[in-house]
């Protein structure tokens, strides 16, 4: 009978979801400059103004708690199929042993090599249906962010009255704004107000 080989690892499994978070930051966490207020008075309505969207998802601590959240769930995720692969494989490496010594029967052998082929099968589906979790989690927590800061801005800019809010990312050269005059550069008061309606909510959760 031939060797059976050991299942493959799940490190690419975790580093792969792991990964999908950290991509939604961008890197570190940029602090906010102190002396930039967050006032926008002097911005009159009809202007095109624009938010850096990176600096928003990096900031803005409900997206912070999502992300912290899911983070929590893949590494559970991460320590409970280990667990079964560590499991798994010191079967298959007992199995072995007994085959090179040539203490089982060809029945026995024949036996427990199909259950332990059962077994890798299985967890190699239940690895692919974990990461499957995670990915749909990860969307999940993607459009609630979203939509949370849609519907800030929905509600921000019925007062202010602008003709455009546009969002820019990357910090090489940020598209689709390249350049522009930073007194038109909104993201502390998008900021501070996605904050404070973030504030209210959780307090009225916890009433």
């Amino acid at each position: 009978m031939k060797k059976l080989p050991l299942i493959l690892s799940i490190c690419a499994l975790v580093v792969a979801i792991v990964a999908c978070v950290f991509s939604l930051t961008g890197g570190e966490k940029k602090a906010a400059k102190a002396d930039e207020a967050a006032e926008t008075e002097g911005i009159p309505a009809g202007s095109i103004v624009y938010f850096d969207f990176d600096r928003v998802l990096e900031e803005y601590d409900m997206a912070n708690d999502l992300r912290n959240n899911l983070q929590t769930k893949m590494q559970n995720v991460e320590q409970e199929l280990k667990k079964k692969q560590n499991r798994i494989e010191r079967d298959q490496k007992t199995f072995q042993d007994k085959m090179n010594k040539g203490i089982l029967t060809t029945s026995t052998a024949n036996e427990q090599y199909q259950r332990l082929q059962q077994q890798a099968a299985a967890f190699q589906e239940e690895a692919a249906k974990k990461q499957q979790e995670m990915a749909e989690e990860q969307q999940v927590m993607l459009n609630q962010i979203a939509d949370a800061i849609k519907s800030y801005l929905d509600e921000f800019n019925a007062e202010k009255q602008y003709a455009m809010i546009i969002s820019t990312q990357g910090a090489v050269l940020p598209a689709p704004v390249a350049v522009a005059d930073p007194e038109l550069d909104i993201t502390d008061a998008i900021l501070e107000g996605l904050n404070a309606a973030y504030v209210k909510t959780k307090a009225k959760e916890n009433k």
